[in-house]
C-alpha cells in the first residue's frame, strides 16, 4: 500500500528547517503486516525534542529514516499469529519495543529491553524487518519501531499498548513519550514522596509532565526552572508552586533560598550536562538528582565526587520514565481521566504533515510545548 510520510535523509542540515527542509514529505510503499506484525493508521503524532535530536545530529540514527516516535493510532490489520490485538483497537506506541524475555524485561526494567535497543539502533522492527520503501525501491529505516510521521505504519505488538477507546487519539499520543517519560521519572524512577520538595529543570513537554507527576505524587514545593519566562504560567497550571528564570538569576542560589538548603528531588529535562550539574548542586544533602534529558554523546558531566559519599547524594538516569508500557500507559491514562494529570495543557497546536519542518523550527526556538500532527 501507499503512505505519505516525513523521511529524514540527512542529519545536521542548517537552520531554519523551513528553508533547508531536512524532512522530505513523500509517498512510500509500505508492505502489509507479516506474521507477528500489525498495521496501524496513525491518529496523532507529537513533535518531540528526541526527534529534533535526530534531525540536528546529536542523537545519530541510521539514514534514511521515517521519523516520529510519539504516536497513537488505530489497528487496521494484523498478521498471522497476532492474538493480543485486533482491527479497530486503539493503541499507543512504546518507543522501546518490549520483548518480555531478556534480563532487563524479566526484572521489571522494560525501558532497557536489549533486543528492543538493538532494533532501534539498527532502524528495524523487533524481528529485524523493514517495511517502508521509497519510489526507487530503497529501504527506509523505522524510527524506534514507530515511524509516527506516516499515515500508516507497520510495527509489532511489542511496540503497542491497547488503550481505552474513549480517549481521543490526539490526546492519547502524549502518553507515548511526554507523559510516560516525565510522570514516569517522578513516580517510577525517583519515587517522589508526598510532601517532598522538587525542582524540574526544563519546561518542554517532558518537563511539564514531570511537574504534573510531582503534583500528582503530593510533592511540594514544586519549583519549575527555565530560561523562557513565557512558560511559567503553563508550569503553574501543571502544578508548579514556584518558578525560577535561569536567564536572570543564579538558579542554585534561588532554589536553595526557596527551600532553605536545597530540594530533595531534582529533575534535569533539558539534555545539557551543564544544567544537570546545576540540578545536582540545587539538591540538599541527601538529595536525589534524576537525569531525564539526552545530552550529546560526547558531553561529559563534572561534579564534586566526594559529595556522593560525604553528603549521601544520589545521581541516577531515567529512560522512558523507567516504565513498563503495558502497565504504566493505562495507569497514567486512568490518572488523566480522574483529573490528576491535566494532559490537555501540553498541546500547543495541531499541524499538517506538510508543515513539519516549520514545526521543528518552533520547537527548537522553545515557542511550543507539544505540536501534534493530524492526518486528514
Amino acid at each position: 500500500m501507499k503512505t505519505k510520510a516525513a523521511v529524514l535523509y540527512e542529519m545536521e542540515k542548517p537552520k531554519p528547517y523551513a528553508e533547508s527542509k531536512p524532512l522530505v514529505i513523500e509517498e512510500l510503499d509500505l508492505d502489509g503486516p507479516g506474521p507477528g506484525e500489525v498495521l496501524v493508521e496513525i491518529g496523532g503524532a507529537g513533535l518531540c525534542h528526541s526527534d529534533l535530536s535526530v534531525i540536528n545530529g546529536s542523537r545519530p540514527r541510521v539514514m534514511p529514516m521515517a521519523l516520529g516516535h510519539e504516536a497513537a493510532g488505530t489497528v487496521r490489520e494484523v498478521g498471522a499469529g497476532v492474538k493480543v490485538l485486533q482491527p479497530g483497537d486503539h493503541v499507543v506506541f512504546s518507543f522501546v519495543p518490549v520483548c518480555g524475555h531478556c534480563q532487563p524485561c524479566q526484572t521489571g526494567r522494560a525501558a532497557l529491553c536489549e533486543p528492543g535497543y538493538e532494533a532501534n539502533v539498527a532502524g528495524t522492527l523487533l524481528n529485524g524487518s523493514r517495511r517502508f520503501h521509497n519510489a526507487s525501491g530503497a529501504a527506509i529505516n523505522h524510527h524506534q519501531s514507530v515511524s509516527g510521521y506516516s499515515q500508516f505504519t507497520v510495527t509489532m505488538p511489542e511496540s503497542l499498548v491497547k488503550i481505552d477507546p474513549e480517549v481521543p487519539l490526539e490526546t492519547a499520543v502524549l502518553f507515548g513519550c511526554a507523559i510516560m517519560t516525565g510522570v514516569g521519572a517522578v513516580v517510577n524512577t525517583a519515587k517522589v514522596r508526598p510532601g517532598a520538595s522538587v525542582a524540574v529543570f526544563g519546561l518542554g513537554g517532558v518537563g511539564l509532565s514531570a511537574v504534573m507527576g510531582a503534583r500528582a505524587a503530593g510533592a511540594g514545593p514544586i519549583i519549575a526552572v527555565d530560561t523562557l519566562a513565557s512558560k511559567f504560567d503553563l508550569a503553574r497550571q501543571c502544578g508548579a508552586t514556584h518558578t525560577v528564570d535561569a536567564s536572570k538569576e543564579d538558579v542554585v542560589e534561588a532554589i536553595r533560598d526557596l527551600t532553605h538548603g536545597g530540594v530533595e528531588y531534582a529533575f534535569e529535562v533539558v539534555g545539557s550536562e551543564k544544567v544537570l550539574a546545576q540540578a545536582y548542586a540545587a539538591t540538599a544533602r541527601g538529595g536525589e538528582t534524576t537525569s531525564v534529558g539526552l545530552p550529546h554523546p560526547d558531553r561529559k558531566l563534572e561534579i564534586p565526587a566526594v559529595s556522593l559519599t560525604a553528603e549521601e547524594r544520589v545521581l541516577r538516569g531515567s529512560y522512558m520514565g523507567s516504565c513498563i508500557p503495558e502497565r504504566d500507559i493505562p495507569r497514567f491514562i486512568r490518572m488523566y481521566q480522574a483529573g490528576q494529570l491535566p494532559v490537555e495543557l501540553l498541546k500547543s497546536r495541531f499541524l499538517a504533515l506538510e508543515d513539519i519542518n516549520e514545526g521543528f523550527d518552533a520547537l527548537d526556538r522553545g515557542e511550543v510545548v507539544r505540536q501534534v500532527i493530524r492526518f486528514a
